[in-house]
């Protein structure tokens, strides 16, 4: 269910998708969606608890792997996993979607909540400097801005000026 619920959210946004949409999508009744979550509201605020934990898993795995213990490589580490992550559009697009739906209260909240969780175990499992830590979340939200973009794709200086030195999958 909420695998199909990202793949809907992730096409049209929280305001653009209807409850009988994920329904349709998952073959089930819309009664049974409102059965699972009182709300559309609370179905995305689930979509976004769920890609929280998949970063968290995404990070864990990486953190472990990293080639060494000090920051730089650590979050070398989790930069590369995150890559890697977003490559998932679906899932690169819900989190986006989500940071557009913030003047709805509960989804602000689970947004926020979702960066706090974040930060704090990229801190605690680097051991980095606030500095660094603001560049390592700055350089992956530019991340998800040229994958959805696809400026890959785009033969031109600005194009090529964001890209410079950043990898994707």
């Amino acid at each position: 269910m909420l695998r199909t619920a990202i793949h809907a959210f992730a096409a049209k946004g929280y305001y653009g998708t209807t409850t009988s949409e994920v329904a349709a999508r998952a073959g089930i009744s819309q009664a049974y969606v409102y059965r699972l979550f009182p709300d559309k509201e609370s179905l995305f605020v689930e979509v976004i608890g769920h890609c929280s934990l998949r970063m968290s898993e995404c990070f864990a795995t990486a953190a472990a792997a990293a080639r060494g213990s000090g920051p730089a490589e650590v979050l070398d580490a989790l930069g590369q996993a995150y890559a890697r992550l977003i490559a998932d559009r679906d899932l690169l697009m819900v989190l986006m979607q989500a940071n557009c739906a913030t003047s709805e209260p509960a989804i602000r909240d689970a947004v926020r909540a979702y960066y706090a969780k974040q930060v704090e175990y990229v801190r605690a499992v680097s051991g980095a400097a606030d500095p660094e830590i603001q560049r390592f979340f700055a350089v992956g939200l530019l991340c998800n801005l040229l994958i959805a973009l696809d400026t890959a794709a785009v033969d031109a200086p600005w194009a090529k000026t964001l890209g410079a030195g950043i990898r994707h999958f």
